[in-house]
């Protein structure tokens, strides 16, 4: 029994003091070259690859707000001509007069005078208000 304790104690002595003076391997395989260059190579990749989603991110919010405007524009065009269209027809035309932006001038069943903006709004204005040549 005195034995075999010696041994394990020698055993795990031996062990333990091999650890100790073990050295650290240099990279020196081929296969851990190639592992090495491979993870500097998928962090490159990543990289670059965030930066064109940003790009491609920030593209499509462009795109987008110029989507955007377009529409407006095109709602905007097609109130105003739906509006004068509208006006041409159910009101009568004030002949020889223009709104100051140049717009024509139309008069409404309650003898008011008014213009159609831009947006297609109807923007009331004075016999004062009005021009008498075309601009």
């Amino acid at each position: 029994m005195k034995n075999t304790v010696k041994i394990a104690l020698l055993a795990a002595g031996l062990m333990i003091a091999g650890e100790g003076y073990a050295q650290t391997k240099k990279d020196t395989t081929i296969g851990q070259k190639i592992d090495k260059t491979a993870s500097k190579v998928g962090n490159a990749t990543s990289k670059a690859a965030k930066k064109v989603g940003n790009a491609t991110s920030s593209a499509a919010k462009d795109v987008g707000k110029a989507t955007s405007t377009a529409a407006k524009d095109v709602g905007n065009k097609t109130s105003e001509l739906a509006s004068k269209g509208a006006a041409a027809v159910a009101n009568k035309r004030y002949e020889g007069h223009w709104a100051l932006t140049g717009e024509l001038v139309y008069i409404d069943e309650y003898d008011r005078y008014f213009y159609v903006d831009k947006k297609g709004k109807r923007v009331f204005i004075t016999k004062a208000e009005m021009r008498t040549t075309k601009p």
